[in-house]
C-alpha cells in the first residue's frame, strides 16, 4: 500500500480532524490546508483548519474564513486540539514552525499525526511523514494525495483551485528550480478539474492598494542597497517607514523578488521591522548560491535553497551590517 492510500484510511478512521500550517501563512500554507479541507469534505468525514495567525490580504479571494486563529480564537483551537483524533501538519518540518502556544498543543496531542512537507531537515514527530524536499510545494504533494491514493474522480475546482494557488506561488509562477515535468502534470490535472487560472492570477495580481504601491515604490527607490561586486541587492524597512505607508501583512512580499528581477543580481535579501524583530526573506538564483544556509548559520531561520527566511534581534543598522559582511563570506563566487 502506497502512503497516499494509507493517508486516505486514517482520514476515514477518524472522527475529529485538524489541518495546521506554519506561522506568517503564505499561499502555499492556506491553498494546501484548504484544499485538503475540501478533499476531506469530499470523502465525507470533517475537518477544520487550525493556523497560529491570519493570512495577508491578499489571500482573502479565498474561504479563509473557515480557518480558525491562534492568535484570536485560541480557546476554540485549544478545544479542537483536545478532541483530535488526527491532525495533519503541512508545510512545515518542525513543530516550532507553528509558534509556542500551537507548539505545545501539538506535541501534548496524543494522536496520529500526518506530516506533509517539502522543506529540508525535517523532525520526527509525526506518525506517518510525507518528506519531498524536491518536490515544489505542499499544494503539490496534496495533489498527489488525491491522485495517488485513487480518488482523483474526487478531484474539482473547489479542491484544485486553492492547490493551484499554492503551487503558483511556491514556484514563482513556475520559475523556480523545482518545477519539473511533475509538476506540470499534477498542474494540468487541476486545470482539466475545472480550475480558472486566470481568475486566480487576477485575485494575486490584481488587488494591490495605493497604500502598498506607494511603500514598494518608497522601498526600491530610496531603501534599497545594491552590491555591485557580490551581485546582491538589500531592501530594509523600519518600523517607522513601514507604518508611514500603512502596512498591512504581505505588502511587502514581493519586494525581495523584485530586488532580484535586477538584470545581474544572484542574491536578494528584504528585512522590515515588525514585532520588535528584524524579519528577513532571502532570495538567490542557482544551485551556486542557497540562502537557506545562511539563513540558518546566522538569522535563526531556513528554507528552500533559493529562497528562505530568518530574524534578528539586533538593531536595523546592526543587522544590515551583519549581512553586509556576511555577502562576501557566502556570496562570493
Amino acid at each position: 500500500m502506497n502512503v497516499y492510500k494509507k493517508i486516505v484510511e486514517e482520514i476515514l478512521k477518524a472522527s475529529h480532524i485538524v489541518i495546521t500550517a506554519h506561522k506568517s501563512a503564505d499561499g502555499d500554507s492556506v491553498g494546501s490546508s484548504l484544499g485538503l479541507l475540501y478533499f476531506i469534505e469530499k470523502l465525507g468525514k470533517k475537518a477544520v483548519v487550525c493556523h497560529p495567525d491570519e493570512a495577508p490580504d491578499f489571500l482573502y479571494w479565498m474561504d479563509t474564513s473557515e480557518i480558525l486563529l491562534m492568535n484570536q480564537q485560541p480557546d476554540k483551537v485549544k478545544q479542537k486540539f483536545e478532541e483530535a483524533d488526527l491532525i495533519f501538519s503541512l508545510d512545515y518540518n518542525g513543530t516550532d514552525r507553528v509558534g509556542p502556544e500551537m507548539q505545545a498543543l501539538l506535541e501534548a496531542a496524543n494522536c496520529q499525526k500526518i506530516m506533509i512537507d517539502h522543506h529540508l531537515n525535517p523532525e520526527d514527530f509525526a506518525t506517518i511523514r510525507v518528506s519531498e524536499t524536491s518536490v515544489s510545494s505542499t499544494a503539490q504533494l496534496i495533489g498527489e494525495l488525491i491522485l495517488q491514493s485513487g480518488h482523483e474522480d474526487l478531484l474539482d475546482e473547489k479542491i484544485g483551485t486553492p492547490l493551484y494557488l499554492g503551487i503558483l506561488t511556491d514556484t514563482g509562477v513556475f520559475r523556480f528550480p523545482s518545477v519539473d515535468p511533475r509538476t506540470h502534470e499534477v498542474t494540468a490535472k487541476l486545470l482539466a478539474a475545472g480550475v480558472q487560472n486566470h481568475l486566480v492570477h487576477e485575485y494575486l495580481n490584481d488587488n494591490n492598494t495605493a497604500s502598498r504601491l506607494r511603500l514598494q515604490g518608497y522601498a526600491l527607490s530610496e531603501k534599497m542597497l545594491i552590491l555591485e561586486d557580490y551581485r546582491a541587492a538589500i531592501i530594509y524597512l523600519t518600523k517607522e517607514e513601514l507604518e508611514k505607508y500603512n502596512f498591512k501583512k504581505g505588502d511587502t512580499d514581493s519586494l525581495a523578488n523584485q530586488a532580484l528581477s535586477i538584470r545581474g543580481m544572484k542574491v536578494a535579501v528584504m528585512m522590515s521591522e515588525r514585532d520588535g524583530i528584524i524579519k528577513i526573506s532571502f532570495r538567490s538564483k542557482g544551485e551556486n548560491n542557497p540562502v537557506n544556509v545562511l539563513a540558518a548559520d546566522h538569522f535563526d531561520g531556513g528554507g528552500h535553497a533559493n529562497a528562505a527566511g530568518g530574524m534578528s534581534n539586533l538593531s536595523m543598522d546592526e543587522t544590515l551590517e551583519k549581512i553586509k559582511g556576511l555577502i562576501p563570506e557566502y556570496f562570493s563566487n
